[in-house]
Parts: C-alpha cells; structure tokens; sequence
C-alpha cells in the first residue's frame, strides 16, 4: 500500500491538533467522531477508573467509530488532567479558571494525551504519553492579568491554558513531550503513520 492510497483521517475538529498535524506535514482529513464524552467518562469514573485510563478510552472510542464509517488509519486522541489523582475537567467560567489556576499553582499536575488508530472499526494501535507540568507561585496580581487576556478562549482547555500563548508563563518546570501538551504525541505517531505506510519513509 503507498502512502498516496492511504487516507489519515483525525477523529476530531480540535484546531490545535489540526495545526500540529498541518505543521509537521502530515496529510489528513478532519472528522468530528461525535461521541459523548461526558456519558463515556461519568460511566468510567463511576467504575474507578483513573485519569490515564480515561483518557486512553475516550481516544478509542473516537478512533473505532470514525473509522467504522470510513476507510484509512483514523486517529483518535483525548487529553485528561491528573490533579492529585483527581480528574479535572473544563472549567465553565472565568470564576472557575480563577479557582483552578489557584488551586494548582505551586503544585504539579499530569496531562494524559490518549492516542489510538484504528483501521476497519478496530483498534490497531495505542499510546498514552505521560507530562508533568508545575505552576510557579505566581500572584494574584498576575493571575487577574493572565485571565483578562485570555479568557474565554482558555475555557476551551482542561488546564486553563495555552501552552503556545502566554500560558507558558504559569510554570516553572515542565518534564515530558510538547507535542502530548498540546493534545497530540507526534513522534510515535508518525513512527506509527510510517510503519503503515501511510507517511514516506
């Protein structure tokens, strides 16, 4: 099979991981899964499952039903934050962002970037890659700053920040893969996309 014949679809209309795949110069079509995540994930936790595995499963269940009404490697992927073993989803409002952000400063927090292909409606490949983010002490001085330049549009991410923006500035270590930051793990994914030669080698 040449790469010319094999279609990468991402399961997902996420513009960061649009612009991550467009960047590194990957072809691909984007297709919005429409699975309920909030179903998929109060089931999950009700059951115990942990921030990792969540994310590991909403992943799956874009990539298996994208790819069960088309052809090609699809590609599905969620992100969770793991604040203290505890799940932490979008914030709703700018009060909301203004307690999260107070919450994590001076801590450390988990962001699980969940990646699975699947071909024919079955899953062929899965990854779950692992960051670790600390938020410096910052003030609240900053804080009200950061939050008038920002919002709405970091309410459209779990952790309340735009590691491409000036959310950069709400840390002081970061430990693990950039790209899984931004919601997609690109470096085995595109040894993944070669192997199946839907990429040159």
């Amino acid at each position: 099979m040449s790469a010319a014949a094999t279609n990468i679809i991402l399961a997902s209309t996420s513009a960061i991981r649009m612009q991550v795949l467009r960047s590194a110069g990957v072809p691909f079509e984007a297709v919005p899964a429409g699975v309920d995540e909030t179903t998929i994930k109060d089931a999950l936790l009700a059951e115990g499952v942990g921030p990792r595995d969540v994310a590991d499963a909403l992943a799956e269940a874009k990539a298996i039903k994208v790819s069960r009404r088309r052809q090609g490697l699809v590609i599905g992927a969620d992100q969770t934050l793991d604040f203290q073993g505890a799940l932490f989803d979008k914030a709703d409002s700018v009060d909301d962002a203004r307690a999260r952000l107070r919450q994590m400063r001076g801590h450390s927090h988990k962001l699980h970037c969940g990646m699975v292909v699947a071909r024919d409606g079955v899953a062929i490949w899965r990854e779950v890659v692992t960051t670790t983010l600390r938020m410096r002490p910052f003030s609240d001085d900053f804080l009200e700053g950061y939050l008038q330049r920002n919002c709405p549009a970091i309410l459209s991410s779990v952790g309340c920040y735009q590691l491409e923006g000036e959310g950069v500035q709400l840390f002081d270590r970061i430990e693990g893969d950039y790209f899984a930051i931004l919601g997609l793990s690109l470096i085995p994914l595109l040894d993944l996309l070669r192997r199946h030669e839907a990429l040159p080698l």
